[in-house]
């Protein structure tokens, strides 16, 4: 295994999901005063800066990242950071990306849930048991929905944004887990040692997200 380079106290390494959290987390770091700009559309999968190393990851791979001190610090949503169970410090809500994660089940369904389908197993197995219910989580990628349309399971645990693609296909949310938005997250042991660049950071989010 390749060693990790060595970083010098004042230069950060940031993770960032690729996709639709990427502008808008690069535009908000820039307003805090680190010098960003969004990386050209290429292959390339770090991009350098002064003093800023940005690492494009899977949203999934993030809270990995920053948890085991490759990156300082990443943004994330809350839904990936809860599924991760992942200990790392997080200081700030930046409140773009919002979205909830909800129980879905077809419209007017009822009777006894006993298979779920999900991309979030963690969490839908600890609503599950707060709510008392002994059912079968699977675990699925892409087009969740399916899972009810197609009798694979009697409901399934999901993001919601506008709720359009539920009413396309019969679907109604039956409750909400919770309610996520990007975060800011940070390594415990870079917050000691970067202090001087991530303190200064952590505060010009909270400013610019209490506006």
């Amino acid at each position: 295994m390749t060693p990790a380079p060595t970083r010098s106290a004042d230069h950060l390494t940031l993770a960032l999901p690729k996709g639709r959290i990427l502008e808008d987390a690069i535009a908000l770091l820039s307003q805090a005063g680190l010098p960003l700009t969004m990386p050209e559309k290429s292959r390339a999968l770090r991009h350098e800066f002064p003093g800023v190393t940005i690492l494009e990851l899977r949203n999934q791979d993030v809270p990995i990242y920053v948890d085991l001190g490759v990156a300082d610090a990443g943004i994330v949503g809350k839904d990936v950071l809860i599924e991760s169970g992942r200990t790392v410090y997080e200081p700030v809500d930046l409140k773009f990306a919002g979205c909830r994660l909800s129980l879905i089940r077809e419209v007017g369904a009822t009777g006894e849930i006993t298979r779920v389908g999900t991309k979030y197993p963690r969490a839908a197995r600890a609503y599950l048991h707060s709510r008392g219910i002994t059912a079968e989580t699977v675990k699925l990628s892409g087009n969740i929905e399916l899972a009810c349309l197609t009798g694979l399971a009697d409901a399934v645990v999901d993001l919601v944004q506008t709720g359009g693609t539920l009413k396309a296909n019969n679907l109604e949310e039956v409750e909400v887990l919770f309610h996520s938005t990007a975060r800011l997250i940070v390594n415990r042991a870079a917050l000691k040692v970067r202090a001087a660049r991530l303190r200064p950071l952590i505060e010009n989010l909270r400013t610019l997200t209490a506006q």
